[in-house]
């Protein structure tokens, strides 16, 4: 099947939004799709614009099948307001989460809810074709399942670790994805699938997602951490991806701590991240420090800190230290990317946070409380992610949504190729 069309920016072709859409459209929509319902009036109160502006925005946003007035009247003493709302199922969109052990598919409405959603084997040791392969027919599997016609999805986001091309639409280093590093995956599943994809890393796809679905509302300056095998952050402003020179940005496991002069220190990976936990789990049991933590015959990390994990929450004491060690690593981290973005929101997500993220949640806004730069101004609002596991699948599916209805831009490097769909 042929690649779908993508216009010199990478958006999707024809008569949809795209990169034409106006301010006050993007304004409208954002409003009625995290304050639905909401009246013309209500919408010129909350944007400034003039009563005309917004009526047109909002003719072409009925024209183009976005919005809907709902039936009802809001009653204030004058005229009855009627009460706009987004149609969620006229646009749609795919996320994927590609990761080494398991695989995330995900169809969402407009609003960036989930209608569907399934979990395939990894992708560490298989070929990546024969997992493009699998992917389209999951795709495909999805769409039918939640009654989507394939009209109304604008793509597929694809989320992956890693430090990525998005000129090529590859990854260029990945440790869990060796095999992965320089195929050609976006343009693979674009053939595949014949539907346009965006290919990002899952800590920024994560940021987005909480920035489309509505729970940071007026937030300045955002961070998701995202902790799976790696730890990432992914930072949006004022509504805006931050990407840097390369779209690159974030990869806050790298960073070091501690560091000397005679060494360059531990990384935030290497103290807090599961293989850290885990490690230090195995060895304080061979010690002889007791735990309900059933670590694993083979020694695998995730399975090991899957187990701590479990038995944090139900205080096992050692397992709780472990967690709360890692915690604290991965507060200095917070602490030093708050204080240096002067952040004002931050979100856990990303599948390490799944079962012990409210231990994490805990120390980190007790850190941030206390050491915050800013504070006298302002705090940091933290907050674990609804669907942790998943949600660089929802936030990947999210950055289509938003590069096909409301695009915003802000440090989108220049020059890159037409398939680079990715800038916001």
């Amino acid at each position: 099947m042929p690649e779908a069309p993508v216009s010199p920016r990478g958006s999707r072709g024809g008569g949809r939004a795209g990169r034409s859409v106006s301010v006050s459209r993007r304004l409208v929509l954002d409003l009625v799709r995290t304050r639905a319902p909401i009246s013309r009036v209500e919408l010129a109160e909350a944007t400034g614009l003039t009563q005309a502006a917004i009526s047109h925005a909002v003719r072409a946003l009925i024209d183009d099948g976005l919005l809907r007035e709902t039936g009802e009247r809001a009653y204030t003493g004058g005229k009855p307001r009627v009460m706009l709302t987004l149609d969620r199922l006229a646009r749609c969109s795919v996320g994927v989460q590609l990761g080494a052990d398991w695989i995330v598919v995900v169809v969402v409405d407009a609003r960036g809810t989930v209608v569907a959603r399934t979990r395939v084997r990894g992708a560490r040791s298989r070929d990546p074709q024969d997992v493009v392969s699998t992917l389209a027919e999951q795709v495909d599997v999805l769409l039918r399942a939640a009654d989507v016609d394939r009209s109304a999805v604008v793509g597929i986001g694809l989320a992956v670790s890693g430090a990525l091309d998005l000129d090529d639409g590859a990854v260029l280093v990945s440790r869990t994805l060796e095999r992965w590093q320089r195929f050609p995956v976006r343009a693979a599943l674009a053939q595949a699938t014949g539907l346009p994809v965006v290919l990002d890393n899952d800590a920024t796809a994560a940021a987005i997602g909480e920035f489309w679905s509505g729970r940071i509302p007026g937030s300045a300056a955002h961070c998701t951490i995202y902790m799976g095998a790696s730890i990432g952050a992914g930072i949006v402003v004022a509504g805006s991806v931050y990407r840097g020179a390369s779209s690159n940005t974030g990869p806050l496991g790298r960073m070091h701590l501690h560091r000397d002069h005679r060494s360059a220190g531990a990384t935030v990976e290497d103290l807090a991240a599961p293989r850290a936990v885990a490690a230090r789990a195995r060895a304080a049991v061979a010690a002889g420090r007791e735990s309900i933590a059933q670590l694993s015959v083979d020694g695998d990390p995730f399975t090991d800190f899957a187990a701590v994990a479990t038995a944090a929450v139900h205080g096992d004491p050692l397992s709780v230290e472990l967690v709360e060690e890692s915690a604290g690593y991965l507060a200095d981290a917070a602490v030093a990317v708050a204080d240096l973005l002067d952040l004002d929101s931050l979100v856990l997500a990303g599948p390490s946070f799944t079962t012990a993220g409210s231990l994490y949640l805990t120390v980190l806004e007790r850190r941030l409380q206390a050491e915050f730069f800013a504070a006298p101004k302002h705090g940091v609002r933290v907050t674990l992610s609804p669907q942790p596991a998943d949600a660089a699948a929802v936030g990947a599916a999210s950055l289509v949504l938003q590069e096909e209805l409301a695009p915003r831009h802000l440090g989108a490097p220049t020059g890159r190729s037409a398939g680079a769909a990715a800038a916001l």
